[in-house]
């Protein structure tokens, strides 16, 4: 059954599209190694920031200054039902899009890292099921004053659930990839143990992936969702082991469909002069996950 969006917005979202501009946030928190060795094996392999001074790879800053909501303040989904950088959308669900991120120095374990988060976008688009609320939230890191990492995060909110969530995820087959041809690849088990052990490691307790009859019964999806920044790491393994003298500088990445658990993920690059396109899916199918990295020539340039 194919579902028109109406014309217009409907006006909950359309206030909070012309209207909602909360304030921003700041977290500090000391860069650990318990966290990033617990990252190192999930993807089971060897600790790559365990002591002091040791740098850790892109993005796994994930791990720290999260959002440690207070349990009683938690909606039925598992996400904060009133977070500061969460818009009042009544009846919400929650998709990750995808983000950018530039790199301007390293973080060490040691470190003293502050995250400033703001919302730096809001925005309406018309999809194929239904009118969805755009967030784009910035995110500075920072150590001692010094810039470390700019990130933005796109997430994408709908006003109650999307309807034939199993049929829309497999309509579109953007970034389709012969497997067998890439010259960087890996592959990742996502099974309901790695999506529980991610959850815990990012302080994520959203139900879509842990809690399969609240994604089925709820949510509408098929299976239990593969976390999209799981996704984005795993596309990131690549560069940090067959380019390893080479840091990265800047990352652009974006989600094109859910990817349901259990499956294997299969993960490809294709290295260049700047750096490399990444894709992330299951074997066979559209790609997941889309991602370009730019590295530096080597270390230190």
């Amino acid at each position: 059954m194919t579902v028109t969006p109406p014309d217009d917005p409907p006006p909950e979202l359309a206030a909070i599209a012309a209207s909602w501009r909360p304030r921003s946030s700041e977290v500090t928190e000391p860069v650990t190694a318990g966290p990033a060795q617990a990252m190192a094996g999930l993807f089971d392999q060897p600790a790559v920031a365990a002591v002091a001074g040791d740098v850790l790879p892109p993005l796994w800053h994930w791990l720290y200054t999260p959002d440690r909501t207070a349990q009683a303040d938690l909606g039925a989904d598992g996400h904060p039902r009133d977070g500061l950088l969460v818009p009042p959308v009544p009846g919400r669900s929650r998709m990750f899009g995808g983000g950018r991120a530039q790199f301007h120095g390293p973080i060490r374990i040691g470190d003293l890292l502050t995250r400033r988060s703001h919302v730096a976008a809001v925005r309406l688009r018309r999809g194929r099921t239904g009118w969805l609320l755009l967030v784009t939230v910035r995110h500075e890191l920072s150590v001692a004053g010094q810039a470390r990492a700019l990130e933005e995060q796109d997430i994408v909110y709908r006003q109650g659930a999307a309807p034939t969530r199993g049929a829309a995820a497999g309509a579109a087959e953007a970034g389709d990839a012969d497997d067998s041809a890439a010259a960087w690849s890996a592959t990742l088990t996502a099974d309901p143990v790695l999506l529980f052990r991610f959850s815990a490691l990012t302080y994520n307790a959203h139900r879509i992936h842990y809690d399969r009859d609240f994604a089925t019964c709820v949510e509408g999806y098929p299976g239990l969702v593969v976390h999209g920044p799981l996704l984005t790491l795993s596309m990131l393994e690549l560069p940090r082991r067959f380019a390893p003298g080479r840091p990265a500088r800047s990352l652009s990445y974006r989600l094109h469909r859910p990817l349901f658990a259990p499956c294997e993920v299969v993960v490809t690059g294709a290295p260049d002069q700047r750096g490399a396109s990444l894709r992330a899916g299951g074997r066979g199918m559209p790609a997941a996950c889309t991602g370009t990295i730019e590295l530096a020539r080597s270390r230190g340039s």
